[in-house]
């Protein structure tokens, strides 16, 4: 059975359990100092929890649905968060993320990321492409360019149009275009591919999923980003491994409080940041009580090496 991070709340603490929210830590650490990590390439800092947009933004922010995504962009800004990170290839995403922003005048606090994959159509495509990016998202200089899933599609996976990527995004950053240039995946098949990249390339970020519920990163990504000095991005911080659904019933571990943590979703996500190699987690939301509590990650303490083989111990028992 799958079971959402909100039906999982209730089912923990009854109806009406979201009410916690409007007395939790969280809005008291409103102003509380937030959790940094060094981008290895540059000594630049950013909070480890950011904000991700596939599916959750794939709207017209005109539309009456738009109104707590909307709030969900504000409520990250006003918390002090920096890194949303977004592609032309979620739908409408790119284009809600740069009309959000804009509204509330906040591109030069942010550091916005996107992406590029043209597939075989060639650098001059991606430079298009690229171009099209900065226009939606009203910054001249975007802060992060990833090639997509390596500049290939869901049906090969493959790394073969990646060369034409890179040019094109190392062209940008050379013309002052782009801050940091990477590389993304979010499938399995591609990391021996991602490996090889990283052994081969000069990068500044590459963007992995990688939860409590699928690990497999930690045994060669991980590690081999961490010596070649790349900093590492996570999406889909829930969506693997079936999260909510394990702990849907089930009350934190007392501990927890030891390093600040008042939530199943912090629980998981502390545990993916509290890792050496990993410098944010980019967690997507509609919901803008879902955005307080992700946040809430960002505030306190990190749980130690010990600590995070506790978790797992915990996690798996469930």
């Amino acid at each position: 059975m799958t079971v959402s991070r909100r039906d999982a709340i209730r089912m923990g603490a009854g109806i009406g359990a979201l009410a916690w929210l409007d007395a939790s830590p969280l809005w008291a650490r409103q102003d509380a100092e937030l959790i940094t990590k060094p981008i290895p390439s540059t000594g630049e800092r950013i909070p480890v929890i950011g904000l991700g947009s596939a599916r959750t933004f794939n709207i017209d922010p005109r539309s009456r649905e738009a109104a707590g995504p909307l709030e969900v962009v504000r409520l990250f800004h006003e918390r002090r968060g920096a890194v949303i990170d977004t592609a032309p290839s979620y739908g409408r995403a790119e284009d809600f993320v740069g009309s959000a922003v804009s509204a509330i005048d906040a591109a030069d606090d942010l550091f916005l990321a996107t992406k590029v994959n043209v597939e075989g159509r060639g650098v001059g495509a991606a430079l298009e492409q690229m171009e099209a990016s900065s226009r939606a998202l009203d910054k001249e200089t975007v802060d992060l360019m990833q090639v997509w899933n390596l500049g290939d599609n869901f049906r090969s996976l493959d790394d073969r149009f990646l060369p034409a990527h890179l040019e094109a995004v190392a062209e940008w950053k050379r013309r002052g275009r782009t801050r940091y240039t990477g590389i993304t995946t979010s499938f399995s098949q591609q990391y021996d591919l991602v490996e090889a990249a990283l052994e081969r390339e000069e990068l500044d970020f590459v963007q992995v999923d990688f939860s409590i519920g699928d690990r497999v990163p930690e045994e060669r990504l991980l590690p081999l980003a961490a010596e070649r000095g790349v900093a590492v991005l996570v999406n889909q911080p829930f969506s693997t491994g079936g999260l909510f659904s394990r702990v849907a019933g089930r009350a934190l571990p007392g501990w927890t409080a030891d390093f600040d943590c008042h939530s199943w979703a912090q629980f998981f996500l502390k545990y993916i940041v509290s890792h050496p190699a990993v410098t944010c987690a980019i967690p997507a939301t509609s919901d803008p009580e879902h955005l307080v509590d992700n946040m809430g990650a960002c505030v306190g303490r990190l749980p130690s090496a010990a600590t995070r083989r506790r978790m797992v111990e915990v996690f798996e028992s469930l």
